[in-house]
């Protein structure tokens, strides 16, 4: 009777165990979302294949066709403003990032200590946070508030890890160092995060922002990537821009006609004694593809393909993450994003180990740069490119893809969006209220909005408008109306409802509205500097008033 009683007893026991299991199971499970932020670094609007684009992409074309992509999605037209932007939910003005017209500011400026990054505001959530890749911030990662951090710095070379640093100190490569690619070894070490924490934190969600340095220059990629895509772009920019748009059209991403090439705009830094390293190979304008040389036609188009080789792998990895991360058990409460910094680059330069004219083209000992024929290619249908803020220079593609909530899988959001709105929504995701101050000092208002609501509907989002300013580019974005400008020339109106590839400019014809936009863009200017400058520093004070 009483070894009755106690298999009854162990019953009970296991049962109430069992129960208690399923329930942490589905505590966990109902929790916040694991938070992936995943950014390519001058990958064009049309650069991955559910954009448009021939390169082989299917990592990423999965997490389109099972998510959401955005047609609308905007960044800051530059690297370091858009990283600010990213992880802080301001304008890179607001935080000393960029420069504004009365107020210097830049990749060195120093943000103000209540502009906190992300893993800061997501730790109340009992997030923790893992960087691998580009940092580009301003601050060491870890005292941003990163658990672990691959910190690629030797954005010059892809194939040492010689420059880059690991939780915040110097990495020492062998001596005899072989086989090394950054575009691995970023995803390499976001795995290793991924399951240092799923052994050690299971219990917590996680933060992992992978920023790729791919595509940007120098363009190296490993030789069996290259092979894939050696003789694809002879047939030039001109027909591989056309090929990009039917297949946007045809797609729904696009309805704006595909804009003109500009023959005379060329990179927006001029190197002349790079053009002579480079050789009679290199041209620095998109001009007709059927005018150029036969030698120009071999070495454009292979630069093109060392860049589609580049995302390619980056592809490759992405695949390999998500694999780890269902393996880990993680896919379905996991938000995952994908963008990409600015726009495809037209520059053209020779920096760090130079160029060696004879090297095989994506080795080491080369330094190509994509340059404006193809960069235009790669930002199809859009002009200009990287620095400008133009639609080639800010427009980006984004992925969302959250399997537990985001219903409108395989679907388009032509909401217009910012990178100002990723704070926003990750906290809205996360079920956290963004802070109004920071260690008893008051915080501004973030400008940007949630997203979250496009998850599950086709919604417009609300807002007065979105802004821009990068190297005296400017522009402002209020409903369908945009106002922009490059340096030092007048202002362009253009109605994006039907011309988002900005070819009719209609400030002459609407003077007014184009005055009302002047306006709106001034006072966000004027707001911004309000707010910036009582924290600049003492040599930007001085240059203001010089």
């Amino acid at each position: 009777m009483i070894q009755g009683i106690r298999k009854s007893l162990q019953r009970v026991s296991l049962l109430i165990v069992n129960v208690g299991l399923l329930c942490l199971t589905s505590t966990a499970a109902d929790g916040p979302p694991n938070i992936v932020f995943i950014l390519a670094d001058d990958m064009g609007f049309s650069d991955a294949g559910c954009y448009g684009s021939e390169i082989r992409t299917p990592s990423l074309d999965a997490l389109a066709s099972g998510g959401l992509r955005y047609t609308q999605f905007y960044n800051t037209a530059r690297c370091w403003p858009t990283r600010a932007a990213l992880l802080t939910g301001y304008y890179p003005q607001q935080i000393h990032r960029d420069a504004l017209p009365d107020l210097p500011g830049g990749s060195q400026g120093r943000r103000q200590p209540w502009a906190r990054l992300l893993p800061d505001l997501l730790r109340p959530a009992g997030y923790r946070s893992y960087h691998s890749g580009k940092w580009h911030v301003d601050g060491d990662v870890l005292t941003g508030g990163f658990e672990r951090s691959l910190n690629v710095r030797n954005d010059g070379n892809f194939f040492t890890a010689k420059g880059n640093f690991l939780d915040d100190q110097p990495v020492v490569p062998a001596a005899d160092e072989s086989g090394y690619y950054t575009t691995i070894a970023t995803v390499d070490h976001a795995i290793e995060c991924l399951q240092q924490h799923r052994t050690r934190h299971s219990e917590q969600p996680f933060f992992q922002y992978i920023a790729f340095i791919a595509p940007h220059f120098p363009l190296h990629a490993l030789p069996q990537d290259i092979e894939k895509y050696r003789d694809r772009y002879l047939a030039g920019w001109d027909q591989l821009r056309q090929e990009r748009y039917q297949r946007q059209r045809a797609s729904g991403l696009v309805s704006t006609p595909l804009s003109a090439l500009e023959a005379d705009l060329g990179p927006p830094y001029h190197f002349p004694e790079a053009l002579q390293k480079l050789g009679s190979g290199e041209i620095n304008r998109p001009l007709p593809w059927d005018t150029l040389t036969v030698e120009q036609q071999r070495f454009q188009a292979t630069k093109m393909a060392v860049h589609a080789a580049m995302i390619d792998r980056m592809d490759q990895e992405i695949g390999r993450y998500l694999q780890a991360l269902e393996q880990a058990g993680q896919r379905e409460n996991t938000l995952i994003f994908f963008a990409s910094d600015n726009g495809a680059s037209a520059e053209i330069m020779v920096r760090h180990g130079g160029h060696d004219p004879a090297a095989a083209p994506g080795s080491a000992a080369s330094y190509l740069c994509l340059g404006p024929g193809f960069s235009s290619a790669a930002n199809t249908p859009f002009r200009r490119h990287k620095t400008w803020v133009h639609e080639g220079g800010i427009s980006s593609p984004l992925i969302v893809n959250w399997p537990r909530g985001v219903s409108r899988t395989g679907q388009l959001s032509t909401t217009p969006a910012h990178m100002i709105d990723i704070v926003p929504t990750v906290m809205e995701a996360a079920g956290l209220q963004v802070p109004t101050e920071w260690d008893g000092q008051s915080r501004p208002a973030l400008p940007g909005k949630s997203l979250v609501a496009t998850f599950t509907a086709d919604v417009p989002v609300q807002r007065e408008c979105l802004w821009w300013l990068h190297e005296g580019n400017r522009a402002v974005r209020t409903g369908d109306w945009k106002l922009v400008a490059a340096k030092n020339e007048p202002w362009e109106l253009y109605d994006l409802a039907t011309d988002r590839a900005e070819q009719v400019n209609l400030a002459a014809r609407l003077p007014d509205k184009a005055r009302e936009l002047e306006l709106l863009w001034q006072k966000y200017t004027d707001q911004f500097t309000v707010l910036a400058a009582p924290t600049a520093t003492e040599p930007q004070k001085k240059s203001k008033k010089k």
